[in-house]
């Protein structure tokens, strides 16, 4: 059998109709096509797969008219079984040509339901589907913002083509992502952040908003450094990953969190052992008031509060511009004493 796309995807189609009810089991034939909620087997309407060739095109091609998304068969396979590699797609495919047809769906097999949209369901799955950022166009990306975080990090994974949709046009196109994990402070996953890159590897994607949050944010954070489970004395929080990222790759050893927005800092839930809160600063208002409240919130709790300031527009800015050397010396001034021997590596 020929292993290219083309050619597997020609040969699914010879079988459209029991792909779907194998990869597709939550929608139903409704004369030519297979109608379901969406290429991740959701319930609804909103998905036509084509079940045969006719003037209007080819057999197992397929369009979702909420989304705008179209592909062919080994799309299906894809995203229902959640793979990421052409060849792990490519393998499934084979495997399923080589099965018998059956004539009906086996009642007793039943894929797992889709999440609903924006749940932290539907972001663990998401970051389940994503990998390692090693090697990846999201390492390439933080390294070019002088973020270098330990191998051992789990938080951040990296997604080849996650869909993202213009909220004006509607047009959905699948761009790289770097996907971060938010989690509570017993390391489940309640949120994740996705950041779409340039495929060209020129930092961001040039769309309007290229970087979005889903799932249960409040209380949560983009932890990086924290070992759920064991007390922690000393954190630091902020809004920004990058901003907070910065900051680690300087001080390895202080666990940080980004909460995403000014709101949800206000909001952070603290570790229960805390005693000493670094808050990194930001410059508009809405940051101001976060700062605030969560300071407020900390010393009603008993635990001091401090806040950094970068020299520049941000954390992330004073990494880039002025350098990691430069960024800890300016940051050893800011903090205690104590803080300043253990966190910072020149001491």
């Amino acid at each position: 059998m020929s292993g290219s796309a083309a050619e597997l995807a020609r040969r699914l189609g010879d079988h459209a109709e029991a792909v779907c009810r194998e990869y597709l089991s939550n929608g139903r034939r409704v004369g030519n096509y297979w109608i379901v909620g969406d290429v991740r087997n959701a319930e609804g309407r909103s998905m036509h797969v084509r079940l045969k060739t006719n003037a209007k095109g080819l057999a197992g091609k397929w369009v979702d008219e909420a989304t705008l998304e179209f592909g062919d068969l080994l799309d299906v396979i894809r995203e229902s079984c959640g793979l990421i590699e052409f060849h792990d797609v490519a393998d499934e495919a084979r495997r399923f040509l080589a099965m018998p047809r059956p004539q009906a769906q086996d009642p007793g097999t039943q894929r797992q339901p889709a999440a609903a949209h924006g749940s932290p369901e539907a972001a663990g799955r998401l970051f389940a589907m994503s990998r390692p950022i090693a090697g990846t166009l999201a390492e390439r990306y933080l390294r070019s913002r002088g973020i270098l975080l330990a191998a051992r990090e789990r938080t951040l994974r990296f997604h080849p083509g996650c869909y993202y949709r213009d909220l004006v046009t509607g047009e959905v196109q699948a761009l790289p992502a770097l996907i971060a994990a938010v989690t509570n402070l017993d390391g489940r996953l309640t949120g994740l952040q996705r950041t779409w890159l340039d495929p060209g590897g020129n930092g961001k994607a040039h769309v309007d908003d290229p970087r979005r949050s889903l799932g249960h944010l409040l209380g949560n954070g983009i932890w990086l450094g924290l070992d759920p489970g064991r007390p922690v004395r000393v954190i630091a929080a902020g809004e920004g990953f990058e901003t907070m990222a910065s900051l680690h790759t300087v001080m390895p050893a202080l666990p940080v969190a980004a909460t995403t927005s000014a709101n949800h800092l206000a909001g952070m839930i603290l570790p229960p052992d805390c005693r000493r809160l670094y808050i990194a600063a930001d410059a508009d208002a809405a940051g101001r008031h976060g700062i605030e409240r969560l300071s407020q919130r900390a010393g009603e709790a008993g635990i001091a509060t401090l806040v950094l300031r970068p020299q520049l527009g941000d954390f992330n800015d004073d990494l880039r511009h002025l350098g990691p050397n430069r960024l800890a010396a300016w940051l050893g001034d800011q903090l205690l004493p104590e803080d300043a021997r253990y966190f910072l590596p020149s001491g």
